[in-house]
């Protein structure tokens, strides 16, 4: 499976499991929302304070696996290069994703003062492989 391929994937899935790598190399595991920018990058919002940022910030590498809707059935697993990018920045990319995902919001003012009292910051993943290829 090709990167592209991945991403017609995810535009409409956006249930995932983010894996990142803890101190001791572990997995650690997340349940996540992801979504797709503008620029093919896959999108999480996350706490700056989450175990899955603090790992980002030590390695940023990353596997997401995209789950359908259903559960059982197709299913992509995506691996890349994590960005984290800080507030304030992160706000529109934030209200970005949102949309992406959910639609409009009934109140923006309201979500943008959420995600400064959380501590939100956005991860950008870069697709360098994608997967999988064949079932068995």
């Amino acid at each position: 499976m090709d990167p592209g391929e991945a991403r017609t994937f995810l535009r409409s899935n956006h249930q995932a499991v983010l894996i990142t790598s803890r101190r001791n190399g572990r997995p650690q595991s997340s349940p996540v929302l992801a979504a797709l920018d503008d620029e093919g990058r896959v999108v999480v919002s996350t706490r700056e304070t989450a175990m899955k940022t603090k790992n980002l910030e030590r390695d940023p590498r990353a596997s997401l696996c995209v789950l359908n809707d259903e559960f059982y059935g197709p299913w992509v697993q995506i691996d890349g290069d994590v960005e984290i990018v800080p507030r304030p920045a992160a706000i529109d990319v934030l209200v970005d994703y949102y949309r992406r995902i959910s639609g409009e919001h009934p109140d923006w003012d309201d979500y943008r003062a959420a995600l400064e009292r959380e501590r939100r910051v956005a991860l950008r993943l870069t697709i360098t492989a994608a997967g999988p290829d064949r079932s068995g």
